[in-house]
């Protein structure tokens, strides 16, 4: 595993910080030895994130990161809006190339398009990685209903608006299933997803809208084709709800053709997780989301709700587990937040669609 350095200066801990806040809670392709956040600088990452300390150190600059952390790679650890590459970054990423760190980004505006960026890693050495690059479409797969047939679960782990712990949950429910004896593979469909080490996956948002469906559909049937598990987990991008990020969701669901999907909710956001300086845009009930999402699941085999995830954002814990008893008599739907209370629920309830 190469040795990387997180550049989130300014960002870290916020939805705009979420390819950092993910690859330091959850990474396989990276040894992450750092993040640089001067507004942070000196603290323990894990304890900004999740008031738990990790050992990863936050610097203040790249000079120090690079001094004291050593790393082979910078990677650029925002999620921002319209996938630009911010202008303060351009320093620290140049001071990178000049000594000899290769950047890895999963953003719209790639470093490989970039003339001043490209030039001065070729005249380093080093290499400029744009994980959110889709293929060629002469290369590219159109939706051929495969995955309906399928001998095994597909489970995509949708939600009520982005940046809301689709990906978390996915990764954790992963795991979790796999040390309960269930063969369970992950598909990403985002620039985390694939920087964190996924080996199936596509960056969704990238790919031109004729290909979406069809592009995920066929990483899914690698993974199966590949590994044979029991349970695929597909991660959520957007919402079905959210007026600015609709197609991710919609195409999650024709592509996996779900058994059966588990919805993340951000129980104490109010408004849309996008440029709230543009327009306010209220959050959904869990139930209007269920309910969209079930209709639309209808064309693609039927599959139901079948457990809810939370995010405990601007929540104390005596709120969250008012949620989750409140939730669960509601719905009817094993409820809880995977950070805090594991996800044994979600593996049983998946256990139980064997």
């Amino acid at each position: 595993m190469e040795r990387a350095v997180i550049l989130c200066d300014g960002y870290f801990g916020q939805n705009t910080g979420k390819t950092a806040n993910g690859l330091v809670r959850y990474s396989k392709r990276y040894q992450i030895v750092g993040v640089i956040d001067h507004t942070k600088a000196g603290r323990d990452a894990g304890e900004v994130l999740d008031g738990k300390a990790n050992g990863i150190p936050i610097f203040k600059d790249f000079r120090e990161a690079l001094e004291k952390g050593k790393p082979q790679t910078l990677v650029l650890g925002v999620a921002t809006f319209g996938g630009y590459i911010p202008k303060e970054f351009r320093p620290p990423i140049r001071e990178a190339i000049e000594n000899g760190v290769s950047i890895a980004a999963g953003l719209h505006e790639f470093l490989n398009d970039d003339p001043e960026f490209k030039a001065l890693a070729a005249k380093h050495g080093v290499t400029l990685l744009d994980v959110r690059k889709p293929r060629d479409i002469r290369e590219a797969q159109q939706f051929s209903d495969k995955t309906r047939r399928l001998p095994c679960l597909r489970i995509p782990v949708l939600g009520t608006d982005g940046a809301i712990g689709k990906r978390t949950l996915a990764l954790l429910l992963t795991d979790g299933l796999n040390a309960a004896g269930v063969k369970t593979t992950f598909v990403a469909t985002g620039q985390t997803g694939l920087l964190q080490g996924s080996p199936y996956g596509v960056p969704l948002d990238s790919i031109q809208g004729d290909f979406m469906v069809g592009e995920l559909e066929a990483e899914i049937v690698r993974a199966y084709e590949e590994t044979k598990p029991q349970v695929i987990i597909v991660e959520g991008q957007g919402s079905i709800s959210h007026p600015a990020y609709v197609c991710g969701t919609r195409s999650i669901v024709m592509a996996s053709m779900p058994s059966g999907i588990i919805m993340m909710h951000a129980p104490a956001r109010k408004t849309r997780n996008f440029r709230r300086d543009v327009v306010a845009w209220p959050m959904p009930k869990p139930e209007e989301e269920i309910q969209w999402l079930e209709f639309y699941a209808k064309v693609a085999g039927g599959g139901k709700v079948i457990a809810i995830g939370l995010n405990h954002e601007n929540m104390t814990r005596e709120q969250v587990e008012a949620t989750v008893k409140e939730y669960e008599a509601k719905y009817g739907l094993p409820t809880a937040d995977a950070l805090w209370h594991g996800v044994g629920k979600f593996v049983d309830r998946i256990q139980g669609m064997l």
